[in-house]
């Protein structure tokens, strides 16, 4: 039995992974944690990812950022600061259906300077207090929420690890995704999506006329979770701007300004029971699913599958220029709404720079089809990003579930409008 294994280990990992994803969309999503964490442990137990590689496949600042803006987030919440943002969002929108649009755009343009994750733990909690305002369900607006940090992520150097990677692999720095080589950079291909996602979101929230304003006066009671709130964000910037710092860097941001709400709540009030109560509403569900497919990912990427995955595209694409940058943008969009797009574009980045070598051209237009299909690709379902996972995870701490079927209703075609303009803009500008 050991020998088939050792033999067969791809394909047997292959098959773990689908049926894990088959086992997330037919089971409750509270079950999804202990899906993405068992199939983790059975890989480990085969040899699919060696124990030894475990540490390092999990990414641990996403971790430590989600844990530690999670405490914030308590914090500013319990401080009633997003009832008050909620009430000058409600005051200047005309309808519901503006409401859930404007709260999209300010992630979206959020999302362009600060981690993906951290903005839907920012943005999240002003929805969730519009909409229990206006006591309406908070899914539709906490998706849009999530979908549009996640799609803005690519416009600029700062915006998420993809970018990053770009930049790496292009020689690119932070002016150079605005204006690159004389042309129009990614940031317009990633805006002009973006806007192109308005008539979308005002298609599928069309039936949300009804007026909404604020009935009542909100009167914060600490304003230290605010700050706390802003200094992390700030920080987060600054940070992206130095040079060769750790890759835990955002993850230890984000814990200490953690640390500094906890100490001192705990000193203005001697009060340790909120301490403790804070602490244990930490979303470990979704920590726990996102560790279990950092392994997971993991072992695939050890194995050569996402490889191979790539090594398909690009082999199909063949000659044919702009068939292998279609074959790029859109074979990313299906691997993307599947597997965390880090590892992906680590593995194709490499792999496009000796394409366009062996065909004598640069690799911009590829470089930025892979990102274009990678990032946004992650949006047709609800584990495709963390920004979703964090999103949905959020959700269901509010005492509400979300379904592959609620998610993909706006994740589809979201993400397909968003793709294709930028998708078109990128082979006109830069081809």
């Amino acid at each position: 039995m050991t020998a088939f294994i050792a033999a067969n280990l791809k394909t047997i990992a292959i098959a773990l992974f689908v049926l894990m994803y088959v086992f997330m969309i037919i089971l409750p999503a509270k079950a999804r944690p202990f899906v993405a964490c068992i199939t983790a442990l059975v890989f480990l137990i085969i040899g699919v990812l060696p124990w030894s590689m475990l540490p390092e496949k999990i990414d641990w600042n996403i971790l430590m950022m989600i844990f530690g803006t999670v405490v914030i987030v308590d914090y500013f919440i319990q401080s009633k600061m997003p009832g008050l943002i909620a009430e000058k969002i409600l005051n200047v929108a005309p309808s519901l259906m503006w409401v859930t649009i404007f709260m999209s755009l300010f992630a979206g343009i959020v999302s362009a300077f600060i981690d993906n994750v951290a903005t839907v733990f920012m943005i999240a909690p002003v929805g969730l207090a519009i909409c229990k305002k206006l006591k309406i369900s908070p899914v539709s607006m906490i998706i849009c929420i999530a979908v549009s940090s996640n799609l803005q992520g690519a416009a600029t150097l700062v915006g998420d690890t993809t970018s990053i990677m770009l930049a790496g692999a292009a020689g690119m720095n932070f002016n150079d995704f605005f204006w690159f080589h004389g042309r129009a950079g990614i940031f317009f291909a990633v805006e002009i999506g973006a806007l192109m996602t308005m008539p979308i979101m005002m298609i599928i929230f069309r039936k949300d006329k009804q007026k909404v304003s604020a009935d009542e006066h909100t009167i914060v009671t600490d304003y230290v979770p605010t700050i706390a709130m802003v200094g992390h964000i700030v920080f987060l910037i600054a940070a992206s701007f130095i040079p060769n710092t750790p890759e835990i860097t955002n993850g230890v941001i984000c814990m200490v300004w953690g640390i500094i709400c906890i100490v001192w709540e705990y000193a203005k009030t001697k009060d340790s029971a909120t301490m403790w109560k804070n602490l244990k509403n930490v979303d470990y569900a979704t920590i726990f699913l996102l560790a279990g497919l950092f392994a997971v990912i993991g072992g695939i990427t050890e194995q050569g599958i996402i490889e191979d995955l790539a090594d398909i595209i690009v082999k199909a694409g063949g000659d044919n220029y702009f068939l292998l940058y279609s074959i790029i943008v859109w074979g990313s969009v299906v691997i993307s709404a599947f597997v965390d797009n880090i590892p992906y574009v680590a593995t194709m980045l490499p792999v496009l720079a000796g394409v366009c070598a062996t065909m004598n051209v640069q690799p911009y237009l590829l470089y930025y089809g892979l990102l274009i299909g990678a990032t946004l690709g992650g949006n047709i379902t609800p584990i495709g990003a963390s920004a979703n996972i964090a999103g949905t995870g959020l959700l269901r701490k509010d005492g509400h579930e979300v379904s592959f079927g609620d998610f993909m209703k706006i994740g589809v075609p979201f993400t397909l409008t968003a793709v294709m303009a930028g998708y078109l803009f990128v082979w006109f500008v830069w081809r």
